[in-house]
């Protein structure tokens, strides 16, 4: 394989492994159900995104069209968005509160005169 193509494919890992990390580790560090979705959701659907790319790149090179890969990365890019949105949206249904603090412009009560 072309030397070109392994570092590529290489720096594609690492920099999916280095958002999947962070993914995880918002997931397990942030407060509250809110953060905790958001986390995961936008640094697992980089991460994962990433290694297929990686992926297809090494089978394109081998010959391969990787449409197994392609189909992947659109089911994820697809319902990972989606199933974070219905369970926000299950969250706030059952009145579940954050403890993020609120802004004092977004209350008009609060706001100074």
């Amino acid at each position: 394989m072309h030397p070109l193509i392994e570092w590529t494919a290489a720096a594609l890992i690492v920099m999916s492994a280095f958002f999947l990390l962070v993914g995880a580790i918002g997931l397990a560090r942030l407060p509250d159900f809110y953060m905790r979705l958001h986390a995961p959701t936008k640094a697992s659907t980089l991460g994962v995104g990433g290694i297929l790319l990686a992926s297809m790149l090494v089978s394109a090179f081998q010959g391969r069209a990787g449409m197994a890969e392609l189909l992947i990365t659109l089911f994820v890019f697809v319902t990972a968005p989606v199933s974070a949105n219905l369970m926000a949206q299950a969250a706030l249904h059952l009145k579940l509160r954050s403890q993020a603090p609120v802004p004092l412009q977004a209350v008009p009560e609060r706001q100074e005169g």
